[in-house]
């Protein structure tokens, strides 16, 4: 065997390297806590605070209020004063951390992360065997989560950005069209289309019958029940046709057959019909997602999207970071001619898809 000089100083950079991961698999959960227990909030609207002053304030633990604020300041979550023993939330975290309506709101993006490796036995055991694990085999972490993390997203972009973005979509929908919204998991787009576009009509499918309960029950809250209805369908399998706009957030590649669900697509289509495909955003090449996002949507890919797609038939396993090339191939093999990329954000690609 060959020996292999070892570099002490990269060794110990990695250990070093090694110590920040483990603090931030922990701090996954520790934001998690700290946004169910409402200490973000009491942070951000109380100013300075000692841990006896936020359990107080959130009728906790001083034992367990003084940890958490001590790891959030290890991790630069939040600002220690040594000489007052007072802790700070700066402004730019309490609107990423309290502020659900702001596009930067990342909890949902920590109670997902936090949901999806809770089942990393599970996930270990596929691997050996190949078999899936469905989406509908996930906590309640993974499915709320999603929707807490995409949610802020869609507000910030659907109707401003990514819709106009989409050739003559807009007035179409301003008319009154036909909308189907596929994988729309517990309804957030389809709401956020319905309550923008009152003359048109939305019909919402995902497979999993929990999420379309909730996504019944959000309809309802929203007040958009005259022009939104949910059901339980497989992407290859929901109703009706002559549709103007099919849209699929976040979905298709977690699909264990995505081309399957394209041919439908097309066949539910009008012939001047759009599809919109919103995607994380990925490029073609490996080399181009090795940054924070990708990193971030290859875990994703490994622990819950692949194992989605594998659970189903077909199982394709396109992938969290696909790419717009790949996504294109299975356009092109359900019979659609037309592809572009409409819009991006650091999260997204949006794709318009024709006949």
């Amino acid at each position: 065997m060959t020996t292999v000089a070892i570099d002490m100083d990269k060794l110990m950079a990695f250990v070093g390297q090694a110590v920040g991961e483990v603090g931030a698999t922990l701090n996954a959960a520790l934001v998690v806590m700290g946004d169910r227990l409402g200490y973000y909030h009491a942070l951000a609207d109380g100013g300075a605070t000692t841990p006896a002053e936020l359990a107080e304030k959130t009728s906790t633990s001083e034992h367990y209020a003084r940890e958490w604020l001590n790891a959030q300041a290890a991790g630069g979550f939040v600002e220690y004063d040594p000489h007052t023993g007072k802790y700070l939330l700066p402004p730019e975290q309490a609107v990423a951390l309290t502020d659900e309506s702001s596009p930067a709101f990342l909890p949902g993006f920590f109670q997902i992360a936090l949901g999806t490796v809770q089942h990393t036995t599970e996930t270990i055991e596929a691997a050996r065997s190949g078999a899936g694990i469905g989406w509908h085999e996930h906590n309640s972490d993974v499915h709320l989560g999603c929707e807490r993390f995409f949610r802020p997203g869609y507000n910030a972009n659907l109707i401003a950005g990514w819709l106009p973005a989409l050739d003559d979509v807009v007035q179409k929908l301003e008319s009154g069209a036909r909308v189907a919204d596929i994988g729309c998991g517990h309804g957030a787009s389809t709401i956020l289309m319905a309550q923008a576009y009152p003359q048109s009509t939305f019909i919402g499918s995902d497979y999993h019958p929990e999420s379309i309960e909730t996504a019944r029950r959000r309809a309802a809250e929203a007040g958009v029940t005259d022009r939104v209805t949910f059901e339980v369908a497989p992407a290859t399998k929901y109703s009706g046709t002559g549709y103007d706009l099919v849209t699929t957030f976040d979905a298709l590649h977690d699909m264990g057959d995505p081309v399957g669900a394209a041919k439908h697509v097309r066949e539910s289509l009008a012939s001047d019909g759009t599809w919109m495909v919103v995607e994380p955003m990925a490029g073609d090449r490996v080399e181009d997602n090795l940054n924070p996002v990708g990193r971030a949507y290859y875990g994703f890919s490994t622990l819950l999207c692949t194992p989605a797609s594998l659970s189903q038939d077909v199982g394709l396993a396109l992938g969290t970071q696909a790419g717009p090339a790949r996504i294109r191939d299975v356009t092109t093999a359900a019979g659609f001619t037309r592809f572009r990329t409409a819009a991006e954000t650091p999260f997204n690609l949006v794709f318009e898809v024709r006949p």
